[in-house]
């Protein structure tokens, strides 16, 4: 087993003992733009780590205990993370929940209900160029202060959100 399996796999199972299966019962929601932007607006006054993933996509992966680490380590100053799954669109996103579930249940993650990919991501990104992963760190009245595309590492991450902090 790779080292970046084992660190996936770790973290995963550090996050299931922290309580983080608590979350497990947000399942991976179904939305469209207005929903997604409405969910954006209600967490004004956080910090937000928005992720943009597929369940394809094998960095998108291997990122995302990392994403849950820096979440963790900043939540006290109001850091929240939420991924979009720009996954083809299943019925009530149970293609997404599914892997959500297994993999990352504390990962509070989005899919798209319509054809478009950038159907979410647009409500951040109107000029997104559909590479994934993507981060968008926003600041705490929901503007972009930061935008990362392809695989970060965890100092990488934490370096951004101290941006917005």
């Amino acid at each position: 087993m790779s080292n970046t399996y084992r660190r996936l796999w770790l973290s995963t199972l550090i996050c299931l003992i922290s309580g983080a299966a608590a979350l497990a019962e947000t399942p991976a929601r179904a939305t469209d733009a207005a929903g997604f932007k409405a969910a954006l607006q209600a967490e004004r006054g956080s910090v937000l780590i928005v992720n943009l993933w597929a369940t394809w996509c094998v960095p998108c992966l291997r990122e995302v205990p990392d994403l849950l680490a820096v979440t963790k380590e900043y939540e006290k100053q109001g850091v929240k993370l939420i991924g979009v799954s720009v996954d083809d669109p299943s019925p009530g996103a149970a293609v997404v929940e599914q892997f959500r579930q297994r993999y990352f249940p504390a990962f509070v993650t989005f899919a798209r209900s319509g054809p478009q990919m950038d159907e979410l991501a647009s409500v951040i990104d109107p000029a997104w160029n559909e590479v994934v992963p993507t981060t968008y760190i926003l600041d705490r009245q929901g503007k972009v202060v930061v935008r990362v595309q392809g695989k970060k590492s965890l100092n990488e991450f934490r370096e951004a959100v101290r941006k917005a902090l």
